[in-house]
């Protein structure tokens, strides 16, 4: 056992960056536990290691007396006079005990104790050089798939990427080299210690500041960033002196400068935009150019901008999906309403309508169905004159001849003089019927 614990020293010194005192405490816990489970859990062992001279003792207290009736605990005064000439009855000794006696199990037990306790402090370690690094980026390379996530490979520790921080277009295979942000560092028993995140939108800021000095030093400033992680970014950056191109800039000679962050983000597009304090050009830029904006109309009590494109380019502008408005909204922080030319103009022409609704749907309705419209007119005319004379009515057949015709004319002529007579005498004498 005390080959085997020396063997343990080297290979874990060797394999670790971990300070002698570690594995010093781990061994003097793992005897302790080893004697403890011979002696009794409440003997007080104490253990001595020098590691230079690979020397390791175990000591155990134990009573003097006549007769030994507990082996763990007493000790006779024969075998106490041997180590100690002046020992009386009844006196405590340190006695050295062989930890090669304890046995297969508490030689197993001492050393899963062991390697319980040096996985523990390098934990420990590795928790003290990740945390408060929230929000930096670091690289590793996939060295397995786990609870539909990815264990990745940091070379002294691991990493792992949960499932939701991996955008769903992507397919990583084992070995292939990642650069990730760090989300949050844990100290627990179980689990990679460091989890980190492909689909945050800060994983882009950082890369941007690792490629483009400017940003780095201060001169050009990230001021959004909206992502639909796997598919498109839109970066809204501003320069902080005059005579910086802050889209040329972050775009670099020939576009190398966002092409290697492209190619970092597996092909990921990212539209770089001009900020603007104006909201209405911001919006504008956020739609990019070639949406072709006509103009913004902002609403400042709701947050929401209606804009205005031409016909031919709306799709543009909304994009696949919507992708393109929905990620302008969410740079801009405002609600985006995107019309065309001649959808605006008709919404316009609505906000401009008389204010006569009950004129209008009857106009409305006499287009619609002129026959309702000359039968409401022919009611209003009646309503607003005398009630006439009934007039028997008389058929026409075909066999009839003019003569007929002629008669039946003066009749009708006849009648209306009569009626009118009628309505002058009513004026005059209402018993006149």
């Amino acid at each position: 056992m005390l080959e085997n614990l020396q063997n343990a020293i080297r290979q874990n010194t060797a394999q670790t960056d971990l300070p002698e005192e570690v594995f010093v405490e781990a061994i003097e816990e793992a005897l302790r536990a080893a004697a403890r489970r011979v002696y009794g859990a409440e003997a007080d062992v104490s253990v001595e290691i020098n590691l230079e001279k690979g020397d390791i003792r175990c000591y155990v207290p134990k009573t003097v007396v006549n007769i030994m009736r507990d082996f763990s605990t007493e000790i006779p005064i024969e075998e106490a006079m041997k180590l100690q000439e002046d020992v009386e009855l009844g006196q405590v000794l340190n006695v050295e005990i062989n930890p090669n006696e304890f046995g297969r199990i508490p030689a197993q037990l001492a050393k899963q104790i062991l390697f319980q306790k040096i996985k523990q402090a390098e934990r420990e370690r590795v928790y003290q050089e990740f945390v408060g690094r929230e929000g930096e980026v670091i690289t590793g390379y996939v060295q397995r798939f786990e609870r539909g996530g990815i264990i990745l490979d940091l070379e002294q520790t691991e990493a792992f990427l949960p499932p939701r921080e991996i955008p769903r277009s992507q397919n990583y295979e084992r070995g292939k080299r990642l650069q990730c942000l760090i989300l949050a560092v844990k100290n627990e028993a179980r689990g990679a210690p460091v989890i980190v995140s492909r689909t945050h939108r800060d994983l882009v800021a950082v890369l941007f500041e690792q490629e483009v000095p400017e940003i780095y030093e201060g001169q050009v400033r990230i001021m959004a960033i909206a992502r639909d992680p796997g598919n498109r970014a839109k970066v809204a950056v501003q320069a902080t002196e005059e005579g910086i191109d802050a889209v040329g800039t972050c775009v670099g000679v020939k576009g190398t400068r966002v092409q290697n962050i492209i190619s970092e983000l597996d092909g990921e597009k990212i539209d770089l935009v001009e900020w603007s304090d104006d909201i209405s050009a911001f919006i504008a830029n956020a739609l990019g150019r070639r949406a072709g904006v006509r103009r913004v109309e902002l609403d400042d009590e709701n947050k929401s901008a209606h804009v205005v494109v031409p016909d031919d380019k709306l799709s543009l502008a909304i994009g696949q999906r919507g992708q393109n408005a929905r990620l302008a909204a969410r740079l801009t922080g405002w609600k985006v309403d995107i019309k065309g030319e001649s959808e605006a103009a008709v919404s316009i022409n609505e906000l401009f309508k008389p204010e006569e609704p009950e004129a209008d749907e009857a106009a409305e309705l006499m287009l619609d169905n002129p026959e309702e419209r000359t039968d409401e007119n022919s009611e209003e005319q009646t309503a607003d004159t005398p009630d006439p004379i009934e007039v028997e009515d008389v058929e026409v057949e075909a066999s009839e001849t003019p003569e007929a015709e002629e008669s039946l004319l003066i009749r009708s002529e006849e009648n209306i003089e009569t009626l009118d007579v009628t309505a002058e005498n009513e004026d005059l004498d209402p018993e006149s019927e």
